[in-house]
């Protein structure tokens, strides 16, 4: 089938197209859904198995492996959908709210899993499993933030003006991630600084390090592979009118007609 563009020398250009889009979405979802698997496996085995027992801390600081990468997850989803609503707004782009949209679900489950693990982890630690820290609070914000985006979004029955109404939440919001991440250099708060730094040697041992990296790249990976599964059940739905959609049940696997695509 013809899937030729206007501007089609700019790929750019050419995947803004929500008809377009949603074929590359497909083929890209089961490589990052593997990626996402192996790297997970890889990383909590030697973050449970093979990574030496914190002198301090003792197992109890095992579930850093959970707790560090879905708290960096929270925060860097938050900011990714900000981005897209940011070009939602500017461009008035019908994929980038889509995208915007696909993607606080996630961040959602980031920022709770995040509070849960923190909660497990401070027990043992702080002796209660929560206390109203500076670190704490603004991450139960971000999770409100999240579940705020989601609700607005289902509370608005024109999709144009749920777009509008989400991104400026969502932007107005994004101030929350700067406050998460230097809290514990702004305010004198019980959780514990930053175990790794753009500026100096990390403060672990090498093999809890790449047990970290690794769990942090598999969340990075089921992170995309769920928003692409995600935004093309929502390009369905939303662009259900469009010729291109009715092509998709014909079952030849091919990329749909962009010319019959709403624009």
């Amino acid at each position: 089938m013809n899937t030729t563009l206007p501007h089609s020398g700019n790929p750019w250009f050419r995947y803004a197209s929500p008809a377009s889009f949603y074929p590359l979405a497909g083929t890209l979802v089961p490589w990052f859904a593997v990626a996402a698997a192996i790297l997970a496996i890889a990383g909590l085995y030697i973050g449970f198995f093979v990574a030496p027992t914190d002198w301090q801390q003792g197992e109890a600081y095992r579930i850093i492996f959970i707790h560090v990468p879905a708290a960096w997850m929270a925060m860097f989803t938050y900011l990714v959908m900000a981005f897209w609503c940011a070009l939602s707004l500017a461009f008035n782009t019908r994929l980038s709210a889509m995208m915007a949209q696909a993607l606080a679900p996630t961040g959602a489950m980031f920022a709770f899993v995040s509070l849960w693990t923190g909660a497990f982890w401070g027990r043992p630690t702080w002796g209660t499993y929560w206390v109203w820290d500076a670190r704490l609070t603004s991450t139960l914000i971000l999770l409100f933030l999240y579940l705020g985006f989601i609700a607005l979004r289902a509370s608005i029955d024109d999709p144009r003006r749920a777009d509008r109404a989400a991104a400026l939440l969502a932007l107005v919001g994004a101030i929350n991630v700067p406050i998460i991440y230097f809290s514990v250099r702004w305010w004198n708060t019980l959780h514990q600084g930053s175990t790794i730094s753009m500026t100096a040697a990390p403060k672990m041992a090498q093999t809890m390090l790449v047990a970290m990296l690794l769990v942090t790249l598999a969340a990075w990976a089921y992170t995309i592979a769920v928003a692409l599964y995600r935004v093309r059940s929502i390009i369905v739905e939303r662009e259900a009118l469009s010729g291109w959609v009715g092509e998709l049940g014909k079952g030849d696997g091919a990329a749909p007609t962009v010319e019959g695509a709403s624009r």
